[in-house]
């Protein structure tokens, strides 16, 4: 077993502020807190060190108007304070820093909706859209003026006393706050400080409270709308209801928040609540985050566990060197086989959304266990399948988001690549030339609808392409993979290409492909096995309401993405692939792992078996019985052409019905052949034999020295005869 990695800091409140912003002006008449050189150095060794108590002294000035304050630079090179110990108001005006304590508890469950509408109450509300139930950690605003839904609990703007109240709905040990502030396009607002309360009964409210002076803690909050803060309790409180009691908030601004809570269960002696449900899984699996050592090491277990049914191989390096390091699971893994289809999974594009990747190594050990246990399932899937999981694309950003944590790593940190370039818009742009060649009517006959080649500008040695993007691409270009998904968080729902909107400039317009059945298929057979999407009470993660579309929607009628790896993997390869949002919470604490692992399961061998739809065959010469390369297979009234591979197999993914199909290789006489595609489990054979020209032999007869044959030198008579 590997060691435990924690995921929130050594310290008791690490943050990162700007000592600039910190002493914004409120607009309530509550104190503002004011920090000295002294203090601030302190506080820096203090978490520096993080083994000693250190006492901490701050000047709390009372005043009807409140003013900006100017303080003279320090010294040492950083303007940026990385920690800051939650206080409390002591009898002499001081504040006093509580014992360092670990943030042993796990989230409450805001961010991942656990904690539903109905337990989150508050004094006042701006509006629906500004209520309660939109304080959740992380969550998003809309993007246009107007939007119904905002990112934060806001306040309403006369509310002397506001506050944010979250019921627990049993004994709960309450240990730390998380808190955030508005997410909005168009208003800046967020706390600058709060005091906490407790009930039993939601009646009697009791404080947190410094041990060494007894007066009400005053925990300093964020002085930014994104970046997480966290304050752990002076003393830890069971009870049932916790309320967050806003001080002091920026000035012009309005007391808003998004929050976490940290909280442990607590027993119940007299049995007077129902027990929680446990999260939880039967399967023996690692239920944690792994960074990129204990990723390794898991893979390396797996495949030592497994040894005739895997293969680790490493497909490039990302900016900074670390290996992208996939698994290959197949009863022959090494080698193509002929006939069976190749399908992956990919995860990390994103760094910081980690569920990705925690799913695939656990479906990964998953399978190994399976397939030792003889399950026919999973048998059947690795011997009639070849699949390659990648779980982090994006290793740099992981190990950016791990640092920081499950809970602190806000939204958007660790996303990009160390270069500081968003992968997911780092693929060619290859609908644009196609569009404009199908505008222009040269598609397919003077320009194909498949296999698009990488445009010249993206090829120059000084183009801005991620190491971790050609390692992709090259590897894309290496396997014909037929199949994929691409995992990421944030949301729940899955969308399929196009990414991109045909339109110009257009900022969201459904743009289908011309396998928009098939795309819509692969996303609703993942959407209708994953346990969250089918969950009828779920709530919308931010501002829209997937579930009203069945959780699935076409990419660019969601926002438009160009140079997406859907789009690319459509227009460059063989290969049909979709995005899986998977969670609210792109980065869930190691408690929700085991829920989200059951979540997914079952939707994820499922996609993995619809590699079987449709036909498959081989394209052989007629007279060798060799496969032939590169066989362009058209079926009639979809325009969008797959090619075979080198021994001459291929797959065409097709919803079921009657098919016109045709298969053609330079230098053969085309066959076209009708195949149906029934309900029953596929793929459907659909084989051809290609007859060579008179052309085509004529040349390799002569390549090769030989006469040319009678019957062969009367056919090219009577062509030059017709000809004249």
């Amino acid at each position: 077993m590997l060691t435990q990695q924690p995921h929130f800091p050594a310290g008791p409140s690490q943050q990162s502020w700007d000592r600039s912003q910190w002493d914004v002006a409120s607009s309530s008449l509550k104190p503002s807190l004011f920090i000295d050189e002294e203090t601030e150095t302190r506080a820096r060794n203090w978490g520096e060190r993080g083994t000693s108590q250190q006492h901490v002294r701050i000047r709390v000035i009372k005043k009807k108007k409140v003013i900006m304050k100017k303080r003279k630079k320090l010294t040492r090179p950083s303007t940026l304070v990385t920690f800051r110990p939650p206080v409390a108001t002591s009898t002499a005006g001081a504040l006093d820093l509580s014992k360092e304590q670990e943030p042993g508890c796990p989230p409450l469950g805001l961010e991942s909706l656990r904690v539903s509408d109905n337990q989150l109450e508050a004094s006042s509300s701006q509006s629906f859209g500004l209520g309660p139930h939109r304080g959740r950690l992380n969550i998003q605003s809309g993007l246009e003026d107007g939007d119904l839904y905002d990112g934060a609990w806001c306040a309403e703007q006369q509310d002397t006393e506001p506050w944010l109240q979250v019921d627990a709905r049993h004994p709960t040990r309450f240990s730390g706050i998380i808190t955030q502030g508005r997410n909005s396009v168009w208003r800046y607002d967020w706390v600058t400080s709060y005091k906490v309360q407790f009930s039993n009964d939601s009646r009697i409210w009791w404080g947190s409270r410094n041990r060494s002076s007894g007066m009400d803690a005053v925990f300093p909050a964020n002085s930014d709308p994104e970046t997480p803060v966290l304050n752990l309790l002076p003393e830890p409180q069971v009870a049932r209801f916790i309320r967050l009691l806003p001080q002091t908030w920026l000035q012009g601004g309005a007391s808003c928040l998004r929050a976490e809570i940290l909280a442990c269960p607590a027993s119940d002696p007299n049995d007077l609540f129902p027990e929680a449900p446990a999260l939880g899984s039967s399967d023996p699996l690692d239920f944690r985050h792994h960074n990129y050592k204990a990723m390794r090491k898991l893979m390396k277990e797996v495949n030592e566990q497994c040894p005739n049914i895997t293969r680790i191989y490493n497909i490039g390096k990302s900016h900074q060197g670390l290996k992208l390091y996939v698994m290959e699971m197949s009863d022959q893994p090494g080698e193509h086989e002929l006939g069976e289809p190749e399908v992956r999974y990919v995860a990390g594009m994103h760094g910081n959304e980690a569920l990705g990747r925690e799913l695939l190594l656990l479906l990964m050990q998953f399978l190994c266990h399976e397939f030792l246990r003889g399950d026919p399932r999973v048998t059947r899937l690795l011997t009639e399948t070849r699949i390659h999981l990648l779980p982090s694309m994006n290793p740099d950003g992981y190990e950016t988001a791990f640092r920081r944590g499950s809970e602190l790593v806000g939204w958007a940190e660790g996303r990009w690549n160390q270069q500081g370039i968003d992968l997911n818009h780092n693929f060619a742009d290859l609908n644009t030339p196609l569009w404009e060649a199908e505008d222009d009517g040269l598609v397919p006959n003077t320009v194909p609808n498949h296999h698009l080649p990488l445009p010249t500008y993206y090829i120059l040695p000084n183009a801005t392409v991620a190491p971790e993007t050609r390692a992709v691409i090259d590897w894309m270009e290496r396997i014909p993979f037929v199949l994929s998904a691409n995992l990421h968080g944030g949301e729940l729902v899955v969308s399929y290409p196009f990414d991109m909107t045909r339109t110009p400039w257009a900022a969201r317009e459904l743009t289908p492909t011309p396998d928009d059945a098939v795309f819509r298929w692969l996303s609703t057979v993942y959407a209708g096995t994953n346990r969250a999407m089918q969950d009828p009470d779920r709530r919308p993660c931010h501002s829209q309401d997937f579930s009203l579309y069945g959780n699935v929607i076409n990419g660019a009628d969601w926002h438009t993405v160009p140079g997406s790896m859907n789009d690319f993997s459509y227009l460059h390869t063989n290969c049909f692939e979709i995005t899986v949002e998977l969670s609210c919470d792109k980065f869930p604490h190691e408690k929700e792992l085991p829920q989200e692992w059951e979540n997914n399961k079952d939707a994820l061998l499922t996609y993995l078996e619809q590699v079987r739809m449709g036909i498959a065959g081989i394209v052989r010469d007629k007279d060798t019985e060799l496969g032939i390369a590169d066989a362009v297979i058209s079926v009639d009234g979809i325009n969008h052409d797959v090619t075979t591979a080198w021994g001459g197999d291929y797959w065409r993914l097709l919803t079921p019905g009657d098919y016109m199909v045709t298969a053609s290789a330079e230098g053969y006489h085309t066959v076209t052949r009708s195949c149906r595609v029934t309900f029953e489990e596929g793929p459907v054979p659909c084989n051809f034999h290609l007859t060579k020209t008179p052309k085509q032999r004529l040349r390799e007869l002569l390549a090769a020295g030989a006469k040319v044959p009678p019957d062969l030198r009367r056919r090219l008579e009577r062509l030059r005869g017709q000809k004249d």
